[in-house]
């Protein structure tokens, strides 16, 4: 009983966790207006299986060697922070090339990489995500379990992740929201764009 207590506290603070502002939310949320909700389900699926990575890196302890080794987490947020810069100029792109075009269809054209891609590389490359993943794990690796334990706070945090996600991605088909998207799509491609490269700059500076 007490495990499926302490269980139930962790998807908790995992669901308010995988809520958060940030690269996975952005990313996901612009994807499921611009291109519906099964690119947003797909796109899930991706960002859960980064998420199948940083958490078992996460659980195996491998988060301490990022505070221990200070260059190493340096350079990977760099590497992340280039890689929401060229999704941010890419959205901004496609906002001011409708704005010149006059309808704004062609800014919710799908990007040539596939959704499932975008969301696994946007995910892995969120240096914080590891970090985020151990705090929130420690605690509830603390004091006497059984040997299933880790692996069913991994299976919380990559299912529980995958199947919010979804449900936020048809969320978002309903039919006002979507309109008013698809009235203002260049706008708010651009205004997408403008978060991640914050998010980027934000990562550059807090390395």
């Amino acid at each position: 009983m007490s495990e499926a207590l302490d269980l139930a506290a962790f998807a908790g603070v995992m669901a308010l966790g995988q809520f958060s502002p940030g690269p996975d939310m952005i990313l996901l949320t612009r994807t499921s207006l611009a291109e519906g909700a099964r690119a947003g389900a797909i796109m899930a699926c991706g960002i859960a299986t980064g998420l199948a990575v940083h958490t078992a890196v996460a659980v195996a302890g491998l988060a301490l060697a990022f505070e221990r080794m200070p260059s190493l987490h340096r350079a990977f947020a760099w590497i992340a922070a280039a890689y929401l810069a060229w999704l941010a100029w890419q959205l901004v792109k496609a906002g001011l090339a409708a704005k010149t075009a006059g309808p704004p269809v062609a800014a919710t054209a799908p990007p040539r990489t596939h959704p499932y891609v975008r969301g696994l590389i946007c995910n892995l490359l969120n240096p914080k995500a590891v970090l985020f993943l151990a705090a929130v794990c420690a605690p509830f690796l603390q004091g006497s379990h059984p040997g299933w334990w880790p692996a069913a706070l991994w299976a919380v945090v990559v299912f529980q992740g995958g199947l919010l996600w979804a449900l936020w991605a048809r969320l978002l088909q309903w039919p006002p929201l979507r309109n008013r998207y698809q009235r203002s799509a260049s706008w708010i491609d651009a205004a997408f764009g403008i978060a991640l490269a914050g998010l980027a700059v934000r990562l550059v500076l807090v390395a």
